[in-house]
């Protein structure tokens, strides 16, 4: 049985390129990029935040992006669930339903959590794309006798680890 490599050297360094999409006044969903286009992958992150206005077209929403990149490697289908860029928009496009893309699109990750919401879009809902701020676990807990335990009380980002014994 293969092993799935995506994101396999973020998740051991405790981290994962993870996205909040948020549908103002309707809620959010989480997604995960991976590494099936890399390069188009890293330039939306760096971007981010990110936002637009809502278009439908079918099962699939997406918004104009400020950001025109080359193709990567297109696919012409998607799955629900897909997050995608669409070079011709340029656009990122989401896809929750059956829809299959316009045209080719080059995928950047995955839905993984309230993919419902996109059910629930109308045409011209602003949507922001912001990151997910991962902390890495040791940092909000503390070694101690082998095992974790949980950080002192009071710790905060704003004090941080540093001002503890740890």
């Amino acid at each position: 049985m293969s092993e799935d490599k995506s994101n396999q050297e973020d998740v051991e360094d405790g981290f994962m390129e993870t996205i909040i999409i948020e549908v103002e006044g309707k809620g959010s969903a989480l997604a995960e990029l991976d590494e099936r286009n890399p390069i188009i992958r890293e330039a939306i992150w760096q971007a981010l935040p990110i936002e637009g206005s809502a278009i439908l077209w079918g099962g699939e929403v997406y918004f104009d992006l400020p950001l025109q990149l080359k193709d990567e490697n297109p696919s012409p289908s998607s799955e629900s669930g897909d997050i995608c860029y669409w070079s011709p928009g340029p656009a990122l496009c989401i896809f929750f339903g059956q829809t299959q893309p316009y045209s080719r699109v080059n995928h950047i990750g995955k839905v993984v959590q309230g993919l419902d919401l996109f059910e629930r879009i109308n045409a011209a809902d602003r949507i922001v794309l912001r990151k997910k701020e991962l902390v890495r676990m040791e940092a909000m807990c503390q070694l101690r006798g082998g095992g974790f335990s949980p950080a002192p009380m009071g710790w905060s980002q704003q004090k941080g680890p540093e001002s503890y014994n740890l």
